[in-house]
């Protein structure tokens, strides 16, 4: 009885994601995203990161409410503004990986800032599902535009992109991502996560990983990399190969600056 109603909440967990309906490219073998200038203006959601939040990623929520209006705006402007296959895929990264971060802090604003986004309510006692997002005035959820959309597209740095509002969550970055910048700040993103205090690299024979790596092991794992082929990349302290990693539990608690 155990097995059955897991299968059943992951069936029902999967009819609740949605987001099939999108638009969005996916990287070739071996493509690399280009580094050129699109058509969409991110400078709105540029300015409210300058503005709060630090350079650790942590948020100013008490004075990001001031101006809830202007993300407000922002998110309206990506809304109208949808991907079309005119675009070029970095300009769908950089709009995606946008939409999911505003949307984000716009829930945490919405919910008066709750001590973590997961006493949030959504179907099935899963925020991640509450459907909020509009996208050509169709609402979707933060599972649908992670899960069936950029995880999709076929870069696991998107993982280091995107901010679900929790401490060991990757940096918010204090920038917009742009067509133009979306490769380089994703990279970016990469090594300032993988170098930070979410993993514990201290004893480079037996590193302790964020859990991030064991919620999405394919993704990470699927150009024929091991996981610590792809970790090494970017990490400053190179570590050593094992079958098995230990992994650090999630603190879901609010990336809110003290």
């Amino acid at each position: 009885m155990k097995y059955v109603s897991i299968i059943l909440l992951v069936i029902l967990t999967a009819s609740c994601v949605g987001g099939g309906d999108l638009y969005y490219q996916a990287l070739k073998k071996n493509q690399e995203i280009p580094s050129k200038k699109g058509q969409l203006d991110h400078s709105k959601w540029n300015s409210l990161l300058k503005k709060y939040v630090n350079e650790t990623g942590f948020v100013d929520y008490d004075s990001f409410k001031k101006e809830h209006d202007e993300l407000k705006e922002y998110l309206s402007y990506l809304n109208v503004n949808s991907p079309q296959e005119t675009w070029s895929i970095n300009e769908q990264f950089a709009y995606y990986i946008n939409l999911y971060n505003a949307a984000t802090v716009d829930l945490i604003l919405m919910n008066d800032m709750p001590e973590s986004i997961k006493d949030i309510d959504g179907p099935l006692g899963q925020v991640w599902l509450k459907k909020f997002i509009l996208v050509n005035d169709k609402e979707y959820s933060l599972a649908a535009i992670e899960k069936n959309v950029l995880q999709k597209m076929g870069d696991a740095r998107i993982h280091f992109a995107i901010n679900c509002a929790s401490y060991s969550c990757p940096k918010l970055q204090n920038k917009a991502f742009t067509a133009a910048n979306v490769d380089a700040l994703m990279d970016q993103s990469a090594r300032d996560f993988i170098n930070s205090d979410k993993n514990d690299f201290s004893n480079p024979d037996d590193p302790k990983l964020s859990s991030i790596f064991s919620f999405y092991p394919k993704d990470f794992t699927k150009n024929g990399m091991t996981l610590t082929e792809y970790i090494n990349q970017y990490a400053d302290t190179k570590i050593a190969e094992k079958n098995k990693y230990d992994y650090i539990e999630y603190d879901w608690s609010l990336n809110k600056q003290k």
